[in-house]
């Protein structure tokens, strides 16, 4: 057996864990973090590249624009269902590595499309395409992580891993907008553009936007190689994880987290554009990081909550702040000819983006706990060896769940863009899909409240 792969792995056990578990669990966890970060920042890198295509010559239409901002979120969104069953048949670090690795094709891509003014459309929507194999990464990797923890500390790990993963929606909206104004790698990085807007010229390196993340994925992806560990008592086949599509709760689950994750990643996607077409006279990449930014920490923050308060308690009233925020939302957009107010509608959108950030931790804290309780259950009366090979089953159906949910959910970032399109396209603004998205969070209350949150819940969680 290789010295990268750990026979036995028993988190729940006291001495364990603080012996060895702890540090070994924490080391895997670092190093998937940045590996997240930079799968999150090569996903959502149209959101800025596509701002930035007009001024330097290419002639796309907005709705080919919002066409290129959506497909990451449609491929990034299907690859998680089949990533969402690696880790165990694979390994959580030969996947870890793969996984990151694959992300070296999108960025490279699109650092040399840019260049050419000439290149096809079609070409770039398979390079947007391409991008969601960073979209995929994260279904592998939470459900990777997932295994290494105790029951206890579930939220904290997921929280940490997601949360700071999500950063790399911040980074990509803050760092690309710096990179792109300087020719970062020399003559390797190729010849500057010229940005072109009304009578004001300047020069643009918009392929670093692509060939930034270029060396620090492959460090990450050498990190993961040499420093992670697979669980041996994590394998599993395809056919032992797909029990799952027989559990009530993982399709409860999925309704949930597309609620909190798809809000997240279809916003994040959709807000530098959205900014720029409601308020052309405000420049989106000023701000646009900062909504990703706030929904990544308060993740993190949202696990840790969680995990004392308990996480349908923390779900339920994430989804009523998340009301309040798009209905003030949709108060400050412009309105026929009544402008709209930016700063209202920013700092709307920041407690939204932070409901989604709680809202993603609460949720993935319940996975865990509701599929220990279930097999628990099961087992009662059944002998110690019953209830051992529960924690076990578990463990794998929660981080397929986990895994899966995160698939349905990431759907949100090809359809909230595209809400946004079709809505400004049918009515003349983006109304339309905000109430369609808080009619959505009225029926997420609905199965919170019913199923996990009220005294003498199926499943109280």
């Amino acid at each position: 057996m290789s010295k990268y792969v750990i026979a036995t792995w028993e988190p729940e056990l006291p001495a364990f864990w603080q012996s060895s578990g702890k540090a070994t669990a924490n080391r895997n966890l670092w190093i998937s973090i940045p590996a997240l970060m930079f799968a999150f920042a090569v996903w959502m890198v149209w959101s800025v590249v596509v701002v930035n295509l007009p001024n330097i010559g290419f002639k796309y239409s907005t709705n080919q624009l919002f066409w290129l901002t959506a497909l990451p979120g449609l491929s990034g969104a299907t690859l998680r269902i089949f990533y969402s069953f690696m880790v165990p048949i694979f390994g959580g670090r030969k996947w870890t590595t793969i996984s990151t690795a694959s992300l070296l094709i999108p960025a490279v891509g699109i650092g040399f499309a840019v260049q050419d003014v000439n290149t096809s459309y079609p070409v770039m929507l398979i390079l947007a395409l391409l991008c969601g194999f960073g979209g995929g990464n994260f279904a592998s990797s939470m459900a990777n992580i997932s295994f290494f923890y105790p029951k206890a500390q579930k939220g904290y790990a997921l929280g940490m891993n997601a949360g700071l993963g999500n950063l790399g929606v911040s980074a990509v909206q803050f760092v690309v907008p710096l990179v792109i104004t300087a020719g970062v790698f020399g003559g390797l990085g190729g010849e500057a553009q010229q940005w072109v807007k009304g009578g004001a010229t300047k020069a643009m390196w918009l392929q670093n936007a692509g060939f930034i993340w270029v060396p620090f994925i492959a460090l990450t992806a050498i990190a993961a190689w040499f420093g992670m560990n697979d669980l041996a008592s994590a394998k599993a086949s395809f056919s032992e994880q797909a029990i799952i599509f027989k559990r009530k709760h993982n399709w409860l689950m999925c309704w949930l987290y597309t609620g909190t994750f798809g809000s997240f990643i279809g916003y994040s996607a959709g807000f530098p554009l959205l900014i720029k077409t409601q308020f052309p006279d405000v420049n989106p990449l000023d701000y646009a990081f900062l909504g990703p930014l706030v929904g990544a920490l308060a993740r993190v923050v949202g696990g840790i909550v969680a995990d004392k308060l308990g996480g349908a308690r923390v779900t339920l009233w994430t989804f009523v702040l998340m009301i309040a925020a798009a209905v003030g939302v949709i108060q400050f957009l412009p309105h026929g000819d009544v402008a709209g107010n930016f700063t209202g509608f920013f700092w709307m959108f920041m407690l939204l983006f932070a409901g989604t950030g709680v809202g993603n931790a609460s949720t993935f804290r319940m996975i865990p706990v509701i599929f220990l309780t279930e097999r628990q259950r099961a087992a009662e009366g059944k002998g110690h060896a019953a209830k051992e090979q529960a924690i076990v089953d578990a463990n794998k159906e929660g981080a397929a769940v986990l895994g899966f949910t995160s698939a349905v959910a990431a759907y949100g970032a090809f359809f909230i863009p595209k809400c946004y399109g079709t809505s400004i396209a049918m009515t003349g603004g983006p109304d339309a899909a905000l109430w369609c998205f808080v009619g959505f969070y009225v029926s997420c209350i609905a199965v919170t409240w019913w199923c996990y949150a009220r005294r003498n819940a199926d499943m109280p969680c």
